[in-house]
């Protein structure tokens, strides 16, 4: 793996299931790729997964949802013209929506394939998400699927997405599993009462959010189970923007956001910056996922920093 930007406060998870995940700190989502809220060109998002690679990235994140296969297809298009013998890619993908034909309102994202999602945790509709998705990614097997936000459908995602999923792990079908949403709460009762390798917690623990210390966290480092965090800009507003949650930011969160980036600028640290490296501070923190939807966008978020233990100190008191 390429040295550089990549490097930095990485924590292997502790002994268990999600120590065999080798992430490394950070990895790329793949949402933006698919036009989520502005639509990004074929060879703009050829140009973004080149630069991640090229800047060690070998962990790439993806989902039916994210343009409803387009994601999908784009990665595997990316991934198929690497060159043989070099290093391998990781790739996560999710399941409980299939896709069907159909046209819908593209739930956030720009660009229209002819396909609407349908929520299914069953053991058949894990089944059949799986193999549409690697049909449209041309890999033969995954790294680690993740159960896909089943905030109103835990008995579903619980009873049966997860015991086909084990199953698949036992058989080696599939490398490991686990969990992926906004929440911490499910995230914390998936980790107690099953057998994930990983969870995916997006936005609940950044430097504008801690939810996810109080319980998840913890738990995830008790039982050796590898947290990758998403979605640590929260939806824009810690990259100069006035979104959080996917929503307008209250007054409240864009001031707290202010008070961060002056911190961060009389330190001479973009806030953008620091806000991808504060996550790995934790020790149950494994990676983290950048979001970028440009080339130049990777290199802003790899940037090489040094953060003085000082402004952390600040940031956790602006915060």
């Amino acid at each position: 793996m390429t040295p550089g930007p990549v490097s930095g406060p990485h924590r292997p998870a502790p002994p268990g299931r999600g120590a065999a995940l080798a992430l490394g700190p950070f990895g790329l989502g793949t949402a933006p790729l698919a036009g989520l809220y502005t639509p990004v060109g074929e060879e703009e998002a050829g140009r973004t997964l080149a630069a991640a690679w090229a800047a060690g990235i070998r962990y790439f994140d993806t989902a039916p949802h994210y343009g409803a296969g387009l994601a999908e297809q784009r990665l595997g298009r990316f991934l198929r013209g690497l060159p043989s013998g070099g290093d391998r890619p990781i790739v996560s993908t999710k399941v409980g929506r299939v896709l069907v034909p159909g046209e819908g309102d593209g739930e956030g994202f720009a660009t229209r394939t002819g396909l609407v999602r349908v929520r299914d945790y069953s053991r058949d509709g894990v089944r059949r998400s799986l193999d549409d998705s690697l049909a449209r990614t041309g890999l033969d097997r995954f790294d680690l699927v993740l159960i896909h936000d089943p905030d109103d459908h835990w008995e579903q995602a619980a009873g049966e997405a997860y015991p086909a999923l084990a199953e698949l792990r036992d058989q080696g079908v599939i490398g490991a599993i686990g969990a992926g949403m906004n929440q911490a709460e499910m995230l914390a009762r998936f980790v107690r009462e099953t057998d994930l390798d990983a969870v995916l917690v997006a936005g609940r623990y950044t430097l504008l959010d801690r939810t996810a210390a109080a319980e998840l966290l913890p738990e995830c480092e008790r039982r050796g189970v590898a947290v990758i965090a998403g979605g640590v800009l929260n939806s824009g507003v810690l990259a100069g923007g006035t979104t959080y949650d996917y929503a307008d930011a209250p007054p409240e969160v864009l001031a707290r956001a202010r008070r961060l980036a002056g911190a961060c600028a009389a330190r001479g640290v973009p806030l953008p910056v620091a806000a991808m490296r504060f996550p790995l501070r934790h020790p149950a923190v494994t990676t983290v996922l950048i979001g970028a939807r440009s080339a130049e966008e990777v290199a802003e978020d790899l940037a090489p920093a040094d953060i003085p233990d000082e402004l952390w100190e600040e940031l956790e008191h602006a915060g």
